[in-house]
């Protein structure tokens, strides 16, 4: 069984932007498919996920928030997914997958948000504002740190 981390920026970005912002290593960039707007590469053995980068238009992200649902409706907007093995995302694929957030959030000024299987919210952006939600999730991973509030 896999999981699957999604980041989602919201505004008129284009996939190439995001592309550049969230390798480490040029030769790691994700690659376009038959459309420039889908970017995919394989980290599975370097970085522990796979990315793909989406563009879209009209979106509508809903998630529970400790109880709420919480709802985002971005008019433009760029998904990262991060898709990674159950077995052995703790010790590379969260920290690696985090440190590609906290690379794009650093590079982009976007609202943003950080949803783990298209269900829990675990981060957001909102006017420049970062809040880490689901506080257990982060401290239960040791990853509390490696994205700034």
């Amino acid at each position: 069984m896999a999981l699957e981390y999604r980041l989602t920026l919201a505004g008129d970005i284009t996939t190439e932007q995001i592309v550049e912002s969230a390798a480490v290593d040029p030769a790691e960039r994700a690659t376009p498919t038959e459309t420039s707007e889908l970017f995919t590469v394989d980290l599975y053995d370097q970085r522990g996920f796979v990315l793909i980068i989406r563009s879209g238009r009209n979106g509508y992200y809903e998630a529970d928030n400790d109880g709420s649902t919480w709802e985002w409706e971005p008019d433009a907007y760029v998904n990262l997914t991060f898709r990674m093995s159950k077995e052995d995302h703790i010790g590379k694929g969260i920290p690696n997958m985090l440190a590609t957030v906290a690379r794009v959030l650093a590079s982009r000024a976007e609202d943003a948000a950080l949803i783990l299987n298209s269900d829990v919210l675990l981060l957001t952006r909102m006017d420049g504002a970062i809040r880490k939600h689901r506080q257990s999730w982060w401290h239960n991973y040791g990853v509390s740190n490696l994205i700034p509030e």
